[in-house]
């Protein structure tokens, strides 16, 4: 389970998005988020969204349950669903947790697990989480994403703490 170096944290800068969004500079408003902050919330939420690509660039998108271990995000789907398939064809995926109002977005590519330890490793947390066992057949296969870029904000304070993380692969 490769993933960036363990004790560091992604390079934080704001977004770069329209000026009539009303971003404020780095050193303005509440200031960047701490990476610590986001990571504590991928790791308790409960409920993600996962966004493939379907063959004719459309997206797709469906909630599924996961884990944040090791600064990777992982889960599973039935490699013949949707977006088993997609990921198959293209490994580009976005993951955000179910809030609007206290956001994170991961991107990056997904990679599918296949050791043997690995997998019984993140067995054992997502068993601890949900009490509900990874699949160990060809019902589901199992998916780490390491992050290229990430996003956090919380909605009341968009303009003040959005928050974009770059993270060394």
């Amino acid at each position: 389970m490769s993933g960036i170096t363990r004790g560091t944290s992604p390079f934080a800068t704001r977004p770069r998005l329209p000026k009539d969004y009303g971003i404020l500079s780095e050193d303005a408003g509440s200031g960047l988020l701490p990476w610590s902050r986001a990571s504590e919330s991928l790791a308790t939420s409960r409920n993600y969204w996962i966004h493939t690509t379907c063959p004719n660039g459309c997206p797709h998108v469906k909630p599924v349950w996961g884990v944040w271990f090791e600064e990777r995000f992982y889960f599973s789907t039935n490699p013949k669903s949707i977006a088993g398939r997609n990921l198959l064809r293209n490994n580009s995926l976005a993951v955000h947790l179910e809030s609007g109002d206290d956001v994170v977005i991961l991107e990056g590519e997904a990679e599918q697990i296949y050791n043997q330890e690995s997998l019984s490793r993140l067995d054992e947390v997502y068993f601890a989480k949900y009490a509900f066992h990874l699949p160990q057949d060809d019902s589901g296969v199992v998916y780490g994403l390491q992050p290229k870029s990430a996003f956090a904000w919380l909605e009341r304070d968009f303009a003040g703490g959005a928050t974009k993380y770059l993270f060394e692969i």
